[in-house]
């Protein structure tokens, strides 16, 4: 695509147009991860859904290059890019709750914690994420993994409704009975088939949850693993735990005796209070574990437990891909590659996805592996650019010892850019379908700065 852009044909906006020779232009153009360092020639601050359009309208009439960002928190820094131009989302924060509905509207630039915000005093709860800095936007499109993932399902599980505008500038409602096959697509398809300006959600009476971390000595890591994964395969579904390896941060919410020693946890959150009893009197007599923070905590406490730790800027390389099982060479492998964490931001996930999300059939919505039992992530991070060879070379040796035993695609929110033939793994069986659907919304593939879909052939 070209990409030269004249100041003088710029559409009038409402909100702010930034450039190079601005000074606000290297804090706009940064994204969540450090390691992303790209150029732009314009970000488009949009104020409202006529900005959006004119954006889009411009960059496809112009043959220019278009990224679209919501939060920023994209690993692989698909909200931004060399030349062309960003429409920035991050003005369009507004949330509505309706308590009587139990439903959430979410502008597109909306973070997991405005959703937490405004809805916690309802005593309500939206399905999103583990961390409150996420955008709404792209953790939606790409499926939304989470802490409420085994009790109310994926986030695109409680999409109602999205308002979109296309490559060709029209702005559309789409939902089960309106644009139908657009509605398919975006639950899991990604950034691939528009903009959306806003998100209806189902929301679920969540209030407080009983959970936090639970840490154990390494020398436990193996056995747990083997117990957490007996557990979590019959646990209620009222019951969500990710398994943890990480270094200890000295941070003062962990015992100071235990800072930057590695081990390996669980963090739970469980929406029913004779569950989660159950639950952890039963991890505590298997092995007791030497830190315990669990108790009961209002949602937007948990979401936001971990924020501080990951500041923007810092240096991020993760690898994932989806799991069935852990046999005893997988955990032998997940052990000897934890023990080499390089500090205390980096570890693994392992989210289970084992619980409500399963029940949807994967040909439902375009996410592909809902008889997966974990989305595991392998990330590394650090602060000091200066590591970034060292974070990277952790997370993908340890990621290609285990991808042979993977279930064969990853979570798209959980990819750097890994090309044409990850994404159609990830998308399976139901790739086809969404590069037909590509064709019809976007023919031309403006928005091609994602995990991108090919659009289809006739």
């Amino acid at each position: 695509m070209e990409t030269t852009i004249s100041p003088r044909t710029l559409p009038h906006f409402r909100g702010n147009v930034i450039s190079a020779s601005d000074t606000d232009y290297d804090v706009a153009r940064k994204v969540h991860n450090g390691m992303i360092d790209k150029f732009p020639d314009y970000i488009i601050k949009c104020a409202d859904e006529e900005d959006v359009v004119k954006v889009v309208n411009y960059a496809r009439e112009n043959q220019l290059l278009l990224a679209v960002r919501g939060g920023g928190h994209n690993g692989a820094g698909l909200g931004v890019c060399d030349r062309g131009l960003v429409l920035d989302l991050s003005q369009m924060r507004n949330v509505k709750v309706d308590p009587e509905n139990m439903t959430v509207l979410a502008e597109g630039g909306c973070l997991l914690g405005d959703l937490d915000n405004a809805s916690h005093p309802f005593g309500l709860a939206v399905p999103t994420g583990i961390n409150s800095t996420t955008g709404i936007g792209g953790l939606t499109l790409g499926g939304g993994l989470g802490h409420l993932t085994r009790q109310c399902g994926l986030t695109i599980d409680n999409l109602l409704e999205a308002r979109v505008v296309l490559a060709d500038g029209r702005v559309i409602n789409t939902s089960a009975s309106e644009n139908e096959d657009l509605f398919w697509a975006i639950r899991g398809g990604g950034g691939n088939f528009g903009v959306i300006i806003s998100f209806l959600f189902r929301a679920h009476k969540v209030h407080t949850v009983f959970g936090g971390p639970m840490f154990w000595d390494m020398s436990e890591a193996k056995p747990l693993m083997a117990w957490y994964q007996d557990f979590i395969k019959q646990a209620p579904e009222s019951v969500n735990g990710f398994f943890a390896f990480h270094q200890i941060p000295p941070a003062p919410m962990f015992p100071e005796a235990f800072h930057l020693e590695k081990m390996c946890g669980i963090v739970w959150c469980c929406t029913n209070e004779e569950d989660a009893r159950k639950t952890f009197e039963a991890v505590r007599a298997f092995r007791t574990p030497k830190i315990d923070a669990t108790g009961p905590l209002p949602v937007p406490a948990l979401q936001t437990m971990f924020d501080d730790l990951f500041a923007p800027g810092m240096q991020w390389y993760w690898k994932g891909d989806f799991v069935n099982d852990l046999s005893d060479e997988v955990m032998d492998i997940h052990v000897r590659h934890a023990m080499e964490i390089p500090n205390f931001f980096s570890g693994m996930h392992l989210y289970p996805i084992n619980g409500a999300a399963s029940r949807v059939p994967n040909e439902d919505t375009a996410w592909n592996y809902r008889n997966a039992t974990w989305s595991m992530v392998i990330a590394g991070i650090a602060p000091d650019p200066a590591d970034k060879q060292l974070i990277t070379d952790f997370a993908r040796n340890y990621w290609n010892d285990l991808h042979p035993h993977g279930a064969g695609g990853a979570y798209v929110n959980f990819m750097m850019e890994e090309g044409d033939d990850r994404v159609k793994s990830t998308y399976g069986a139901n790739y086809e379908r969404l590069a037909r659907i590509k064709r019809k919304y976007d023919p031309q593939n403006l928005f091609c700065v994602n995990q991108n879909i090919k659009p289809g052939v006739d």
